[in-house]
């Protein structure tokens, strides 16, 4: 599949979804500023930065990924960023069941905000907490399997698997978007009504120069 033409031209809105302090900040400095640090205060509202992926020998795209508070009191503002997403990371920490038995609902969550055609990846997160681990591995390919996800564990800290999975998340959409080109360019051979699929994607020349944003009140 041919996506050179994509490279530079699209922004792809990703959000990084799931319960609190499962790492998904710490998941977002190590894309975008390769650093970590292990005293992070969760997230209050919702913050975005943009980051430039490659996804194959000839590609890169640009993506703006979310970072979203997991507590419950932050639950109607951060559902309303599912809306007009083009891909999911679905994230759990592995030395904590919870968060993992909570992805079904997150799951759900999504289904019901952002549809059922977004890209969507299952990331354990904390892979290097190995004797911590509350979770198995088989346990996530299982998950994801159920649901027609790619899986990757990681480790922010370590920085283990963080780029390759954006990246697959990224090919993931691309692949969904060449997709619907070619069915909207049938469609509308046949006379048929326009469709409304991935109609959110942004050119990336369009898209404001602040790379950063806080709503509500600022993350330490």
């Amino acid at each position: 599949m041919d996506i050179v033409n994509l490279s530079g031209d699209i922004l792809l809105k990703i959000v990084l979804v799931g319960d609190s302090s499962v790492g998904k900040t710490a998941i977002l400095e190590r894309l975008t500023e390769d650093t970590f640090h292990s005293s992070i205060l969760s997230t209050i509202g919702i913050d975005f930065r943009v980051k430039t992926v490659r996804v194959n020998d000839n590609a890169t795209v640009r993506l703006q990924v979310w970072d979203t508070a997991g507590q419950e009191r932050f639950h109607t503002l951060t559902t309303h960023y599912f809306r007009g997403s083009n891909g999911l990371m679905l994230v759990y920490d592995i030395t904590n069941l919870n968060t993992f038995n909570n992805i079904t609902w997150w799951i759900k969550d999504t289904v019901e905000n952002a549809g059922k055609d977004v890209g969507q990846v299952l990331i354990g997160n904390k892979c290097d907490l190995q004797v911590e681990r509350g979770v198995t591995l088989d346990k996530g390919k299982q998950l994801a399997q159920e649901h027609d996800m790619q899986f990757f564990e990681t480790s922010a800290k370590d920085d283990i698997n963080i780029e390759q999975a954006f990246s697959a998340l990224a090919e993931e959409i691309i692949k969904k978007i060449t997709l619907y080109s070619a069915f909207h360019v049938g469609m509308t051979s046949q006379g048929a009504g326009q469709c409304t699929a991935f109609q959110h994607l942004q050119p990336a020349s369009v898209h404001m120069k602040i790379y950063r944003i806080s709503i509500a009140s600022p993350r330490s």
